[in-house]
């Protein structure tokens, strides 16, 4: 019986690996290391688990001088740490591409191929010609390889799908897909256009640097993009990534589905070697997904601060890691034109680690209608086209703006000002804006619903004292275009480290610091001009701005840890950061050691909100939470 499990098991894995390297995979990337990883613990020496890419059946095959591996792959925090031991580890995100190796002579491009077998791989270089981000020539004579991914951005999907519906090719049906289907195609090379690449190794006799770190410098000066590169010293340095790449996965233009981490120090690469199918010195960090199959019942769109149109997809409730859902991130305009998605599609969704659940691909299409929204769900004005986005452009739409309040609200942390009652203010007209919240009095908040002069008067002073705030905390309340608090820092961090220097920054500095490629810094920068007069209002009112905000050892929460799950009101990287500002540690499990699990939810069937009702952790809301702060 486990013989044929095994050879049924061999068989499944060969013909997902093939389908998947011809741009036409069936089953997620989670599902087939399930089915490699049962593998693995019936015949850990089974010969399919060594086997890289897949064969090339194309005349067209180059061998490669150095094999190109697969990784080994990781889903536990603890078991990772195991692995990175001691080292310093330089960490990418993990795009979802298609690997490609390209061969330069004398610093003129000769060769472009895939990864195939990891032995043999297709020559791409036709292809490759059309890819704006691979040079033909680089700044430098010598012969080297440079080894990386091939991908799509959602804006590039889109305009691929209307060029292939032009030249009535059948459309893509996904991001994750249409990569290596263009690779093999034979015909329509002009399409590769559509594809960027980033590169992640280098193979040199002549350049030989120390550190992996220094490694992803030369690429740059070659003249490559790269991953944004980060050197790893601690378990905090590795939640923070961790934590980057799920907001990644949220909210980037383009696929990830992990990070990569790789020992720093390139000496040690060779003594701990490779297996047939692995290096030892680098790991893949992925997020276990669990993917169900649902139907969409409608697609609503809200109204986000910055006026964008934002659909989510009311699905039929399925279960995903042991959490109902019932609404599912469509992401943007862009992918449903692209993906031709409407009421009654049956989709794929996903739902990894503590990502929102979001949309992988339809798998059957119903016969009903596409149907966009011409108005503004709030204010009713008309609604524009801006590449992937559907944007309003009233700047007096009430939606766009109560969120905007919202939103800053939540980042500069006034205590007491729910929702609900934010809400009210607006309503009666106490709060038109952001800065008319700073002219509120004592009176005016008497005047709220069920607000005694005890909590009129609280409300007062926590609205006052949110003027006095660190830089990183006031621009990330600002709603700045792709500004949230990570990006923010890594700008102060770079010497814009006051609020004169950061509201002056160029498109052309912001590009050079790395996190920003050239369409996010023009975006940020473009948005950051919107928010000039606002900045200034706020100055007027009396904020004072310091330079930096210091994590504070000795903070309120000094010394605790706190594991955050469930439904919660703000964006999770916002009570992170509000934590660590006063102290406290974060974890991404909950065990003896966890002080606290931070949740809205009252009753709960996720592991996490189990674990610490099983252990006696107590199990705190947001407002508990911001109590601990005072």
């Amino acid at each position: 019986m486990t013989l044929n499990k095994i050879q049924k098991l061999e068989k499944e894995i060969l013909k997902h690996k093939e389908l998947y390297y011809q741009g036409q995979a069936t089953i997620s990337d989670e599902d087939f290391d399930k089915l490699e990883e049962e593998l693995k613990s019936l015949a850990p020496k089974s010969p399919v688990l060594s086997i890289v890419g897949a064969p090339v059946k194309s005349s067209n095959k180059v061998k490669h001088a150095q094999k190109m591996l697969s990784l080994d792959k990781c889903y536990d925090l603890d078991k990772f740490m195991k692995w990175m031991g001691n080292n310093e580890l330089v960490s990418t995100y993990k795009i979802d591409g298609s690997s490609c190796s390209i061969v330069y002579e004398s610093g003129v491009l000769k060769i472009a191929k895939t990864r195939g077998d990891g032995s043999f791989g297709e020559n791409i270089l036709e292809k490759a010609l059309y890819i704006d981000e691979i040079p033909n020539r680089i700044n430098d004579s010598h012969n080297l390889e440079v080894r990386g991914e091939i991908y799509c951005t959602d804006s590039d999907f889109l305009k691929l799908s209307k060029q292939m519906e032009k030249e009535e090719l059948p459309k893509p049906t996904s991001k994750r897909n249409i990569v290596a289907g263009l690779l093999g195609r034979k015909e329509n090379l002009h399409l590769s256009k559509y594809l960027r690449f980033q590169a992640f190794e280098l193979l040199s006799d002549e350049l030989n640097p120390d550190s992996e770190f220094e490694k992803f410098k030369i690429l740059k000066k070659l003249g490559f993009d790269t991953p944004g590169f980060h050197l790893n010293k601690s378990k905090k340095d590795i939640e923070k990534r961790i934590e980057e790449a799920q907001n990644f996965m949220e909210e980037g233009d383009y696929l990830i589905d992990g990070l990569v981490f790789t020992i720093n120090n390139i000496s040690l690469h060779s003594k701990l070697g490779e297996t047939a199918h692995h290096p030892r010195y680098k790991m893949a960090y992925k997020f276990q997904g669990d993917t169900k199959i649902t139907k969409i019942l409608d697609i609503e769109w809200g109204v986000s601060r910055n006026g964008t149109l934002t659909p989510v997809a009311l699905v039929e409730p399925v279960e995903l890691s042991q959490a109902m859902v019932s609404r599912v991130t469509l992401h943007n305009y862009g992918m449903v034109v692209a993906e031709e998605l409407k009421k009654g599609d049956e989709i794929e969704i996903v739902r990894s680690g503590e990502v929102i659940p979001k949309f992988l691909r339809v798998v059957k299409k119903s016969k009903s209608e596409q149907k966009f929204p011409e108005k503004c769900p709030s204010c009713n004005s008309k609604v524009v086209i801006d590449d992937i986005r559907l944007l309003c452009v009233n700047d007096d739409c009430p939606a766009k703006n109560l969120v905007a309040i919202q939103y800053f609200v939540s980042t500069i942390g006034i205590d007491d000002l729910s929702s609900k009652r934010l809400g009210e203010m607006i309503k009666v007209g106490l709060v038109v804006d952001i800065p008319s919240l700073y002219d509120l009095t004592v009176e005016d908040l008497l005047t709220l619903d069920k607000t005694k002069e005890k909590m009129a008067n609280k409300l007062y002073e926590n609205i006052q004292g949110s003027k006095k705030v660190g830089l990183i905390q006031f621009m990330s309340a600002l709603g700045i275009a792709g500004g949230g608090s990570q990006k923010c820092e890594k700008i102060a961090l770079a010497g814009f480290n006051t609020v004169e220097k950061f509201m002056n920054i160029t498109k052309d500095e912001l590009a050079s610091i790395e996190g920003f490629a050239e369409k996010s810094a023009n975006d940020f920068v473009d948005s950051l001009e919107t928010k000039h007069k606002l900045i200034k209002a706020l100055l007027k009112k009396g904020f004072t701005v310091s330079k930096m905000e210091n994590n504070q050892s000795d903070g309120s929460l000094s010394g605790k840890k706190f594991c955050i799950t469930g439904t919660l009101s703000m964006k999770r990287s916002e009570i992170q950061r509000m934590i660590k500002n006063q102290g406290g540690e974060i974890v991404s499990s909950v065990s003896t050691k966890t002080d606290f699990v931070v949740t809205n939810d009252v009753e709960s069937s996720s592991s996490k909100f189990k674990k610490a009702q099983e252990l006696k952790i107590p199990i705190i809301n947001e407002t508990k939470l911001m109590k601990l702060m005072d």
